[in-house]
């Protein structure tokens, strides 16, 4: 039986791929990159419908440029620093593939920096085939235009497209606004690469750390755009000790919840508000790291 649980446990993770840094070394927040993934396909299905993307990779762009994270990173997470994006993607021959390949590097990059929180700089993208289909109805932006973005920023990133955040789903207008769901009703279905979901009908006994982590999930499900706790090892909230830091007499408790987050909401925003109120929750005030595994 044990050797079964285990077994699950790493297949999960497997599923959910590396674990990303979002934001800096100080946000103390990852999010899984098959979640992350998920929404890249979305927008690029939504912006540039003439492409099929294929496989997609998030990874360090300079591991020598990697800073260590203010908390402790969940076992095999990346350390916080500028990341790099590649894909593949078959396009059809409607429109000049360097467009194309414009169009859909601008996109890629401003969902990840803007909608999810990652610290995208480069964007590597590799045509592998030329589809033969009919051309699109219409293609985006008005019809004076081509493409309508400016993609002449370095990098492989947008060059003047707006990447303020604000009035779009997961910008900060979104997340002061809104309020979560699942926050306010029981538990919902765990989503694909995650061990289930627990609402606020199901956290007693289903968190680590006794009373104290049952009070860690209560206040969790409470942040605006939580919509479930998950589980990647079973357990939605652990709570641990650390070896003292170096000038510290006493070791320090350390919270990690893992979570998915509401559609609408900006990860990275959703974490940072998690941690200060699970920090907020316990009279020690432990560090804390958070840990996005699905985006719903």
């Amino acid at each position: 039986m044990m050797a079964d649980r285990w077994t699950r446990m790493v297949r999960q993770q497997v599923g959910l791929g590396r674990f990303l840094p979002l934001g800096g070394p100080y946000d103390g927040a990852w999010i899984a990159e098959r979640a992350a993934s998920g929404v890249l396909r979305g927008a690029a299905e939504r912006d540039v419908p003439e492409v099929r993307l294929g496989g997609v990779r998030i990874g360090l762009a300079d591991p020598g440029e990697a800073a260590e994270p203010a908390v402790p990173a969940p076992p095999s997470a990346l350390p916080p620093g500028p990341l790099r994006l590649t894909a593949e993607f078959a396009a059809t021959a409607a429109w000049p593939l360097p467009e194309t390949a414009s169009r859909l590097r601008t996109a890629l990059a401003v969902t990840a920096t803007e909608r999810i929180g990652l610290d995208l700089t480069e964007v590597d993208l590799r045509v592998t085939e030329l589809l033969d289909t009919e051309p699109p109805a219409s293609r985006p932006g008005t019809p004076e235009t081509r493409g309508g973005t400016d993609t002449s920023g370095g990098a492989g990133m947008p060059g003047a497209a707006d990447t303020s955040g604000a009035g779009t789903p997961g910008g900060a207008g979104a997340y002061g606004a809104a309020e979560s769901e699942a926050a306010r009703a029981p538990g919902s279905a765990g989503g694909s690469g995650s061990a289930g979901g627990f609402g606020s009908a199901g956290v007693a006994g289903a968190v680590g750390g006794g009373p104290e982590g049952e009070r860690v999930a209560a206040v969790v499900l409470r942040v605006p755009g939580v919509s479930r706790l998950t589980g990647v090892w079973g357990l939605p909230v652990r709570l641990s000790e650390q070896a003292p830091a170096p000038g510290d007499a006493l070791p320090r408790r350390h919270a990690r919840v893992d979570l998915a987050v509401a559609a609408g909401f900006r990860p990275l925003e959703v974490a940072r508000a998690v941690r200060a109120a699970v920090a907020e929750a316990l009279p020690d005030r432990p560090t804390v790291a958070v840990l996005v595994t699905d985006l719903d």
